[in-house]
C-alpha cells in the first residue's frame, strides 16, 4: 500500500511541475497586463511542436541536440508571444477586458489552423530524453528518471522566479505593476516595454512547459484547450497574480488527480473543477490571492449608459422581424433550417447578455443552462411521455433551478473569479450528463425528441421558434429597463454605493442569474426539438464560448448587440466552413480584426458612428440663433 501511495504521489508531483510552468506564465501575464490570455495554451502547444521539429533536426540521441532544441523552442515561442503582443494586444489595452479575452480566443483559432497546416493532423511521437532514459527502483516499483527530473523542475523554477522578482529591478517593476500599474506609469516606467517583456517571459514559460512534454506524451492539436483549462484552474485556485499560489495549486491538483484516478475514476473528468469550486466558495480570491484594491476592478473606459431604443433602432428591429416572418415565403428549406437555428442562438446570446451587460457578470459556463433546458425537454419526452407543449414548459424550470443553486454561490464573487466558478459548475453539469448513462444516455445522447405533429413541418416549427424567441427577447429587454434592470446596473457600476442606498446587491444579481438561466433553458428546449436529439456537447465549453463570442461581437453594452452578434457569428462560421478547411484561421482573423476595429462590438460601433454623424449634422448654437432670426 505504501509503495502505491508513494508512486502516485510522485506521478502527481511530476504532472504538477508541468502544469506549474504553464500556469506561472499565465499568472504573471495577468498580474501585470490584466489580460486573461486564452491563447496561452496555444503557446504551450507550439512549444511542443517546435521542439519536436528542432529535436528531430538536431539529433534526438544527442544530449546537446535534444536539450538545445527544447531551450530554443521555448525562446522561439517567446518571440511568437512578442509578435502577438505587438501586433494585437498592444492595440486593445484600453478596450474592455472581455474584448481582450475575445481577441486572444481569435488568436487560438488562428494558431490552431496554422499548426494544422504546418505539421498536419496526425500525432507526433517525441524521443526519450538523453540522460533520462532509465528508471529507478523506488519502494519496489520502477519509476522513470525523467519524471523525477520534472519533479525537480517545478521547485527550481519557483526559486528562480522568486530570485528574479525579489532581487532584480525588472522583477521589482513587475511586482509594482501587479499591485498598481497606473502608479508605475506615473513614475516614468515605460509601460509598453514592460508589458512586452512580461508577455515574452510568460510565453517562454509556456513554450518550455510544452517542449518538456515531448518525452511524456504525443504532440497533438488538442493540447492547447486541454492545458489552458487546467492552467486557468491552477491560476484561479492559487490566486490571480501569485506565482507561489500557482505552485501550491498545481501540486494540490496534480496529487488529487493522481489519486482520483485510483479511488474515483469517473470523477477525474471534473476533479480540477470540483477543487476550484470548493476553494472559491471557501476562499473567494484563491489560496494566496488578495481582494482587488482601488481600480483593479477594470482599466478600460467607463461603461456607456444603456438607453431605450430610439425611433430609428425600433424601425430597424421591426423591419428585421418582418423579414424573418416573411422568410418562409421565399427561402428554401435549408435556409429556413439555418434561420431557425440562428433565432434560437439569438435568444441564447440575449440570455447571457442579461447577465453580462446590465449585470457585469461574465459567465464562461452559460451553456450549462442551455444544455439543461435541452435535457429537460428530452427527459420529459422520454421518461414522462410528455408531448412537445408541456415539455417546453418544463425545460426552462429545470435550467432555472440550476440557476438558483449555481447562482447562489457565483454572485458572492466578481470578475474572473465569478466567471471561472460558472465554468466549474458547467463542467460538473456536463460530466453528470456524460456519465449518468442510465438517465441521459451518456455520450449516445437521447434520440427521438420530436415536436408535435402540427409543428413537424419546417415552416410551422420556424414560426413557433420565432414567436417564442421574440417574446422571450422582448421580455429580457423590458427587464433591462425595469426597476430590476436599473438596480442591476447600479450594482455593476458601484456596489458599495448601491448597498448604501438600500439595494441588496447579491439578491439582485442572483435574480438576474436565475432569469438568464431560465431564458437559456427556453433556447435549449427549442434546440432539442429542432435537432430531434440531445447530447452532452450541448453544455460543453465550446458552446459557452460561442455564446460569449456572440455577445461580444455584437456589443455587450448594447441591448441589440447579442442578437446581431448571434446572426453575425453563426453566419460567418457557416460560410467559412463551406469555403475552406482552414475556417478557424478565417474566423479567428475576423474576430481579431473586429476587436481592433470595433472595440465595442458591431452595434456599439454603429451607434457611435451614427451619433457622430448626427453631431456633424446638428448646427452650432450660434448658427441656430441666426437661423431663428
Amino acid at each position: 500500500m505504501f509503495d502505491l501511495i508513494l508512486t502516485q504521489t510522485l506521478n502527481g508531483l511530476a504532472s504538477a511541475s508541468s502544469l506549474f510552468l504553464v500556469a506561472s506564465g499565465l499568472s504573471i501575464i495577468f498580474g501585470v497586463t490584466r489580460i486573461v490570455n486564452f491563447a496561452h495554451g496555444s503557446l504551450y502547444m507550439l512549444g511542443a511542436y517546435i521542439a519536436w521539429t528542432l529535436v528531430g533536426r538536431f539529433g534526438p540521441a544527442d544530449a546537446l541536440g535534444f536539450w538545445g532544441g527544447v531551450v530554443l523552442a521555448a525562446l522561439l515561442v517567446g518571440l511568437i508571444g512578442v509578435a502577438i503582443e505587438l501586433l494585437i494586444l498592444r492595440r486593445i489595452y484600453q478596450a474592455p477586458e472581455l474584448f481582450q479575452l475575445l481577441a486572444t480566443f481569435g488568436v487560438v483559432l488562428m494558431l490552431q489552423d496554422l499548426t494544422l497546416a504546418s505539421w498536419g493532423a496526425e500525432d507526433k511521437l517525441g524521443p526519450r530524453a538523453p540522460g533520462f532514459k532509465s528508471f529507478l527502483i523506488i519502494a519496489g516499483n520502477r519509476f522513470p528518471t525523467y519524471e523525477l527530473f520534472l519533479i525537480a523542475v517545478g521547485p527550481i523554477v519557483l526559486l528562480l522566479l522568486w530570485f528574479l522578482f525579489q532581487k532584480t529591478r525588472w522583477g521589482t517593476l513587475v511586482r509594482a505593476a501587479t499591485q498598481d500599474r497606473e502608479m508605475v506609469g506615473a513614475l516614468g516606467v515605460n509601460q509598453r516595454l514592460l508589458f512586452t517583456s512580461v508577455f515574452a517571459f510568460g510565453s517562454v514559460l509556456a513554450g518550455l512547459g510544452g517542449a518538456l512534454q515531448l518525452p511524456r506524451e504525443a504532440v497533438n492539436l488538442h493540447m492547447d484547450l486541454s492545458m489552458i483549462s487546467e492552467a486557468f484552474v491552477v491560476v484561479v485556485v492559487g490566486g490571480l497574480g501569485s506565482v507561489t499560489g500557482a505552485y501550491l495549486a498545481a501540486v494540490l491538483i496534480g496529487i488529487l488527480h493522481a489519486f482520483g484516478i485510483l479511488i474515483f475514476p469517473k470523477i477525474t473528468l471534473v476533479l480540477v473543477f470540483l477543487v476550484m469550486a470548493v476553494v472559491l466558495v471557501v476562499k473567494p480570491y484563491g489560496l494566496m490571492g488578495r481582494a482587488p484594491v482601488g481600480q483593479a476592478r477594470g482599466h478600460g473606459p467607463a461603461e456607456p449608459l444603456l438607453l431605450p431604443a430610439d425611433g430609428l433602432t425600433r424601425l430597424a428591429g421591426a423591419i428585421g422581424l418582418v423579414l424573418l416572418a416573411l422568410a418562409p415565403l421565399v427561402a428554401p428549406d435549408h435556409i429556413l433550417l439555418t434561420l431557425t437555428e440562428l433565432v434560437i442562438f439569438a435568444l441564447f446570446a440575449a440570455s447571457l447578455h442579461f447577465m453580462m451587460g446590465p449585470g457585469g457578470m461574465a459567465s464562461f459556463g452559460h451553456a450549462a443552462y442551455f444544455g439543461l433546458g435541452a435535457y429537460g425537454a428530452a427527459l420529459a419526452v422520454r421518461w414522462l411521455g410528455a408531448p412537445m407543449e408541456p415539455a417546453l414548459l418544463f425545460a426552462p424550470f429545470l435550467a432555472g433551478l440550476a440557476g438558483v443553486v449555481f447562482g447562489w454561490f457565483c454572485v458572492r464573487l466578481s470578475g474572473v473569479y465569478l466567471a471561472m466558478l460558472t465554468l466549474a459548475f458547467a463542467q460538473i453539469a456536463w460530466a453528470t450528463a456524460f456519465q449518468w448513462v442510465e438517465l441521459t444516455g451518456g455520450d449516445n445522447g437521447i434520440l427521438g425528441v420530436w415536436p408535435s405533429a402540427w409543428a413537424v413541418p419546417k415552416t410551422s416549427y420556424y414560426y413557433l421558434t420565432l414567436m417564442i424567441c421574440t417574446l422571450s427577447v422582448l421580455a429580457l429587454r423590458y427587464s433591462i429597463f425595469s426597476p430590476l434592470g436599473y438596480a442591476l446596473r447600479a450594482a455593476r457600476d458601484n456596489p458599495l454605493r448601491a448597498e448604501a442606498i438600500g439595494i441588496d446587491v447579491m439578491r439582485v444579481q442572483w435574480i438576474a442569474f436565475i432569469v438568464a438561466a431560465f431564458a437559456a433553458g427556453i433556447a435549449g428546449a427549442l434546440f432539442a426539438f429542432f435537432k430531434g436529439s440531445v447530447f452532452p456537447t450541448y453544455m460543453a465549453i465550446p458552446r459557452s464560448v460561442d455564446a460569449l463570442l456572440m455577445v461580444l461581437l455584437g456589443g455587450v453594452q448594447t441591448v441589440s448587440g447579442p442578437i446581431v452578434g448571434a446572426f453575425a457569428f453563426a453566419g460567418l462560421h457557416e460560410q467559412l466552413m463551406k469555403a475552406t478547411m482552414y475556417w478557424r484561421f478565417g474566423l479567428g482573423l475576423s474576430i481579431v480584426l473586429l476587436v481592433i476595429l470595433f472595440p465595442r462590438g458591431l452595434v456599439g460601433a454603429s451607434l457611435m458612428g451614427l451619433e457622430r454623424w448626427r453631431r456633424r449634422r446638428r448646427p452650432a448654437p450660434g448658427l441656430a440663433v441666426e437661423a431663428a432670426r
